[in-house]
């Protein structure tokens, strides 16, 4: 066993979490209740006496039952686990049951007991009140309509009573749909314009083909298409789909049927014809947005509208559009940056300054922006005591966590992940520093770090940015002549150092790699016994990984934002996304089309100077890192194959 294996190990034997039953008693209890034997389950309950995961293999048992129909077992356990994370879901899955025989008072009076209600059970406790007779609950239901666009199967009855009772007018059905159909969510938006009455909801078919097959919709059109408002709806809706292909032939077909059109049907077709050019960095999307005039935009499109009006520099729709956001949108510090700079850029400098003092200080991308407009440097915030051996104890001896810790030791993350971020819940800073070095002490990396970023007043860093590995990492980056800062800022955002991480799309380990990359890379560097197995394996990964880093930056003028676009979405696209005059790091990085390499791109960066100043001792500059992107037409990749 290696040493740094053995010293967790014995951590965890010493720390108070030893078991009093048998982890394998556990596990038959779990496989038991996967496979339905119940008489399998109720032994292995027996026999579990007090282990720390006893309530968990008692939850397994209760829901057999209640999947037989029996529930007679459920209120106790609740009353005795009450505010555990088991008792939370347990009660949420019961609620359920409920709804679905109609026992509406028990859910009624089960509901408020419940800390985190998701949007299902909120829709069965206000469809509870409704049924006795509470209008109110109508009220609070209306609230979510323009919000709530993938709603769960629970919600559906009191959406039908919201239209049907006439508390939402046909018009907020088509504003409802039309936002669906903006986040392309098209079944959804035929199940929203299903809620009209059968002469008012556009024909099925017809709507699917304006979805599919747009461009031979609007071509098939007859004249009376303008004579209703489905089909005038379905006309804008197709554009839409046009658009999201050529907004050039959106327009034109729009320029075509205008005239036809009510103003509000016009203008939210010009809004989307706008949204899916200024997603596309097309040159005109300021103009549709100009023809979209006073139509209400989505908070997606509001953001859109601004990031078209930083491409092109147009520092005074910036700050217009960012003064017509709704409130809470414009306070996100992606905004309130942005307007500071509007206002600088309009000469307004004590404006601009107290709108980066907003938010100066706060750890992450525009945060550290603003602190460098302020002539700021931007540092990790002193340390904060290390826990004391009193608060180490009580960590250790927290149910939730002393449960989590035994959910990752039998390797069930996602209960681990689920049953820590609980456990957490109502936490001061010293009890979270404390969870944190736990964590940190079990070699379970993610939680640390993710823990440590929940501290409003007292802070470490050296947990937030977590350097594990470091003999393995740092020689291997300066071997590749890559930065070890942004190295490590990328591994904390790909991975957060879970060794065998694996993504929905099946990229692997420390760096995420993906097994197309890992062939394309262990082939270029000559690691001839490279085989997919080996992803996984620490050095491995580290050195395919860094390597990749090294090709993307040759490939891409040795611009860290243009590599960390590409190791999320491609050379190609990192290249593409770039304008035909030069722009801003910052820019660059707000206005990539993806939202999760957007996302990805600035927390990357802003790793990275963190990392760095605990590595060297001294402040790093994001706006230096960010630097300028060259346009798009002077470089190409070198490496045409680059994955």
């Amino acid at each position: 066993m290696k040493l740094h294996a053995l010293l967790a190990a014995l951590t965890f034997a010493t720390s108070g979490f030893a078991q009093t039953g048998d982890d394998a008693v556990f596990m038959e209890a779990r496989e038991a209740f996967r496979n339905g034997d119940s008489n399998r389950l109720e032994s292995a309950v027996n026999r579990l006496g007090r282990h720390t995961l006893a309530i968990y293999a008692e939850n397994y048992r209760l829901r057999n039952l209640l999947a037989k129909n029996d529930d007679a077992g459920i209120p106790a356990f609740l009353a005795a686990q009450e505010g555990s994370n088991v008792a939370e879901r347990l009660r949420a899955d019961w609620l359920r049951w409920l709804a679905r025989r109609s026992t509406w008072n028990l859910v009624e009076s089960e509901y408020p007991r419940l800390l985190a209600p998701e949007a299902e059970l909120t829709c069965l406790y206000q469809q509870a009140r409704w049924t006795r007779g509470d209008r109110s609950a109508l009220d609070q239901a209306a609230d979510s309509w323009l919000t709530l666009l993938e709603p769960p199967e629970g919600c559906q009855p009191l959406l039908s009573s919201l239209v049907n009772t006439g508390r939402i007018t046909p018009d907020e059905v088509w504003t409802r749909a039309r936002l669906q159909i903006e986040g392309n969510r098209p079944q959804w938006a035929r199940r929203t314009l299903d809620l009209l009455a059968a002469d008012r909801s556009p024909d099925a078919k017809n709507f699917d083909n304006a979805v599919k097959n747009p461009m031979a919709f609007l071509a098939r059109q007859g004249n009376d298409w303008r004579a209703s408002r489905s089909g005038r709806e379905l006309a804008a809706i197709a554009i839409r789909y046009v658009a999201a292909n050529d907004p050039e032939a959106a327009a034109r077909e729009l320029e075509r049927r205008q005239a036809a059109m009510q103003p509000g049907e016009r203008k939210w077709a010009w809004s989307q014809i706008a949204l899916q050019a200024a997603r596309k960095h097309h040159p005109e999307s300021l103009t549709w947005y100009a023809f979209a005039g006073d139509a209400p935009l989505s908070d997606e499109n509001h953001q859109w509208k601004v990031r078209s009006a930083l491409r092109a520099g147009n520092w005074g729709t910036v700050r217009s559009a960012i003064e017509n956001m709704p409130s809470a949108l414009a306070a996100r510090p992606e905004w309130v940056y942005w307007l500071g700079r509007a206002f600088r850029a309009g000469g307004r400098l004590s404006e601009a300054d107290a709108l980066f003092a907003r938010i100066a200080g706060e750890p992450h991308f525009y945060g550290n922006l603003a602190d460098e407009e302020l002539g700021r440097a931007v540092l990790p915030p002193p340390r904060a005591t290390p826990p004391s051996t009193e608060e180490m104890q009580l960590a250790r001896r927290h149910a939730g966590l002393q449960r989590a810790l035994a959910l990752f030791r039998l390797d069930m993350r996602t209960e681990a992940v689920r049953e820590w971020n609980w456990a957490l819940r109502g936490m001061s800073d010293r009890e979270l520093l404390a969870a944190a070095e736990l964590a940190r002490q079990h070699q379970i990396w993610d939680r640390a770090i993710n823990t440590a970023d929940r501290t409003r007043s007292e802070h470490d860093y050296t947990l937030r940015f977590l350097s594990p590995y470091a003999e393995q990492i740092r020689p291997v980056a300066r071997q590749q002549a890559v930065d070890d800062a942004w190295v490590y800022g990328l591994m904390r955002q790909e991975s957060r150092f879970i060794t065998n991480a694996r993504s929905s799309v099946g990229a692997s380990g420390l760096m995420q790699l993906m097994p197309a990359t890992a062939r394309w890379v262990a082939k270029k560097i000559g690691l001839d016994d490279f085989h997919p197995g080996r992803v996984n394996d620490t050095e491995v990964n580290i050195l395919l990984g860094t390597s990749y880093m090294r090709m993307v930056m040759e490939n891409l003028d040795n611009h860290p934002v243009l590599a960390s676009a590409a190791y999320n979405a491609g050379p190609g696209r990192a290249r593409r996304w770039r304008g035909e005059q030069a722009m801003e790091g910052a820019i660059y990085a707000e206005t990539i089309p993806f939202s999760e390499t957007r996302d990805y791109v600035k927390k990357v960066m802003s790793n990275a100077i963190y990392y760095s100043a605990l590595f060297n001792g001294r402040p790093d500059s994001l706006k230096t890192r960010l630097g300028n992107i060259a346009p798009s037409s002077q470089t190409e990749l070198r490496d045409r194959d680059l994955p």
